[in-house]
This record gives C-alpha cells, structure tokens and sequence, in this order.
C-alpha cells in the first residue's frame, strides 16, 4: 500500500511509524523546510494523561496512558519515567486540593518529603503531589530521532512541499497539518500557546514542576544542561506571531515564584504556537474517500500522537478500530449534498 502524509510534526511522524512498520510505502510531504521547524518543537512534552486530566475528559488518560510505552519502545532511552511534582504557594493551597480531588494517580507529598524528591525545592513549599507513573521526553530530541528511524524504513521526505511530484499515486492520503487543515476543516479552532526556554546552573530539577495559580497555571521541564522550558499560555486565538510581553512577564514570574534563582537565568529562547483543537479538545480521525486525518491534539500532542496514529493505521489496514469512546469514531466528512454520515 502507498500512502502519503501531510505533514512531519509529531503527528505525521506517528502515523508514518505505525504504517511503515505494517509494510506501507510512505512519502511524507511537509511544508517546512526541515524537521522540528513546525509548531511540534514548541511542545513540552509531557506524558502526563494524570495531571491532564484535572481541566479534561476521562478520555486523556485512556488515550495517554500508553504513550510513555511507546515511545521508549520506538526510540529507546529517550523517555524519562521521573513522574510529575505538583506544588502551589502557601496563599494557593486550595489549589492543590482542588488538583488532588480532580485528578488520580498521585500521592500527597509533606515539606520533607517533597524535599527529598526536589530538593533545590527544600523550604518553599508546604505540601505537593506526586505522580510517580508520568514521564517526559525531550519534543525536538525525538522528532529528530524519529526521522531518523523513519529513513531506516525507507520512507521519503520532501520538504518545503505541499504536494506530492506530479505524476506520483498513493492508495491513501493522511493529513497532519494541523491548522493547516483550517480551510476545509471548519470544526477546528486554533489555540495559542506560548513559552519561554530559560537557563541556569543555580536550580536543578529532575522532573517537570506545575506551579498551579487560579488564573495561570504553569509547568516547568528540565531539559538538560541547565535548560529548562517554561510553559505554557492557552490563549483562544489564531493570532500568529512573537510570544507578548504580558505572556513573557507572567511566565518569567511563575518561574521565579518557584525558585528566585530563575530571576538571574538566561532567556534562551521564545516561542509561540497555535495548536489545532476541536470544540471537545480531544482529538479525530476522519475519513473522506481514500484521505484520512488526524487532527485536534489540543495541548497534547506527544501524548496523544501514539494512539491516534495506531488508529488510523487499523483503519487504513482494515482491521476494527474499538469506537466506544467518541474521539474514536471515523466519521465521515459532509458530502457535497452536506450529509454526514457517522461510520459507527
């Protein structure tokens, strides 16, 4: 089977994972001109379906809770299963309830305790936490590796396309554009994040930290030597363009409220994206003749990308998909006559 992806952000990459590995011959087309140029290299890459789920559907967990798995199967070493710390300042403690009375998964840290697990974090902090069965990966580290992986595969990249070399056939065609799918897709809307890269050798963290706030919750990521990313704004619009001063400021302060030495790091880099989500944030698979796509990661892309790229895979192979929850369903794009037919 030939199949052609729009697409080489995480969830292109997936996808063409899941079915070069079943024997397709893929060529992925990608209007950037490189891998990890997209909005996928902004991401935090959080596997973390348990702290997701406080502000979402149940189905987060159900969607995420293999993406750790596959993604150290497929690219070995890669993941870091360190969990994820919850904390909140003393004047936020009622935050942290809250979290704790939303969310499963997790265990209730003392000062001591949550020092010993953080302890540059000695001190600040009266109580957090802990999810011990959340992991992260680094996004750029493994689009990278995954392309990499993909060319083993023998699968074809073009890039700085849209569409394919005249003349070329494909059997399918997946799309994984995002908001590049805006046009015919009217049920996506975009989301604006936004984050900030910073670096210092005077904090050293092991896992990724969410500072709650009632009106801005934030998260922190160690990437390695002293960088850590810090993220990340929702904002509902599409407006392209540079991170703002007030996302910059309220950032900067979250990160300082967690530890002051924050205040003397470096601003390594910026960053703003839009991320593709539908009106329920969580994601499709949709068919319209031999075109499928995949679509409405939300804020969730690594860790969503795993499971909706085996989907489609089934599908597109054939087999049986399991549709006992929505975000499962193949639906049928409308015809020109505007019916809707759902393939359940």
């Amino acid at each position: 089977m030939r199949v052609l992806i729009r697409g080489a952000g995480v969830a292109g990459l997936t996808a063409a994972y899941e079915l070069a590995t079943r024997g397709a011959d893929i060529m992925v087309v990608e209007r950037e001109p490189a891998i990890g140029a997209g909005a996928s290299r902004l991401a935090g890459g959080m596997l973390a379906p348990f702290c997701e789920a406080e502000s979402a559907d149940r189905s987060v967990i159900t969607l995420g809770e293999s993406a750790a798995r596959w993604w150290e199967k497929t690219l070995p070493g890669l993941v870091r299963f360190e969990g994820t710390l919850v904390v909140a300042p003393p004047r936020d403690v009622a935050e942290l309830r809250r979290f704790a009375v939303r969310t499963e998964g997790h265990a209730h840290l003392s000062a001591d305790e949550l020092a010993t697990l953080e302890p540059d974090l000695a001190g600040r902090f009266r109580a957090g936490l802990f999810f011990a069965h959340e992991a992260h990966v680094d996004p750029r580290r493994a689009l990278l590796r995954l392309h990499k992986r993909l060319h083993g595969f023998g699968v074809r990249f073009l890039f700085g396309q849209t569409k394919p070399p005249t003349g070329a056939r494909f059997d399918r065609m997946v799309d994984c554009t995002g908001m590049g799918a805006g046009e015919t897709d009217k049920a996506l809307r975009g989301v604006r994040g936004e984050m900030i890269i910073l670096r210092t050798r005077d904090v050293a963290l092991t896992r990724p930290v969410r500072l709650l706030h009632p009106r801005i919750p934030v998260y922190l990521v160690p990437r390695g030597d002293g960088c850590f990313m810090v993220g990340a704004t929702m904002i509902e619009n599409d407006a392209d363009g540079p991170i703002t001063a007030r996302s910059a400021m309220e950032l900067l302060n979250a990160a300082y409220g967690l530890h002051p030495a924050f205040g003397e790091a470096e601003i390594i880099e910026t960053g703003a994206g839009i991320r593709p989500a539908y009106p329920d944030n969580l994601p499709r698979v949709q068919e319209d003749g031999a075109e499928i796509s995949i679509n409405g990661f939300y804020r969730h892309g690594f860790l969503f990308a795993p499971a909706m790229a085996r989907r489609a895979a089934d599908f597109i192979f054939g087999k049986q998909a399991t549709r006992e929850l929505h975000h499962e369903t193949f639906d049928k794009r409308p015809s020109p006559a505007g019916v809707v037919r759902d393939a359940r």
